[in-house]
């Protein structure tokens, strides 16, 4: 079971301005890695999961992420498609029905 969980659905956090918007989920990532109380899990799908590919800026965060046992995990399909099959820098590939499985059954989940 899941307590919290956090759904990233895009390289950026906010609308406007892309590149405060990718500064912005990075400092998330690191102020998530350096906090005491970690997510359970974060899924990447849609956009979000350039977050997670080689090449991306984030590697070492998430790793560190993974490392304090959060489990990350990125759509397949949105891997696929988005990124051209680019393998993961962390986490896992997952599909969209342990997605669903896995919100509706934590307890909260929290998207940005």
């Amino acid at each position: 079971m899941y307590k919290t969980v956090i759904v990233i659905n895009s390289g950026t956090l906010g609308r406007g301005d892309e590149e405060v918007g990718h500064t912005l989920i990075g400092t998330f990532l690191r102020k998530i890695l350096a906090s005491i109380d970690v997510p359970d899990a974060i899924i990447f799908y849609n956009s979000g999961v350039k977050l997670v590919v080689k090449g991306s800026y984030f590697g070492e965060i998430l790793q560190g992420l993974e490392e304090r046992g959060v489990e990350l995990l990125a759509c397949g399909t949105c891997v696929f498609r988005a990124c051209n099959d680019k393998a993961l820098v962390a986490g896992r590939i997952t599909n969209m029905e342990e997605i669903a499985t896995i919100l509706l059954q934590a307890e909260k989940v929290i998207t940005l």
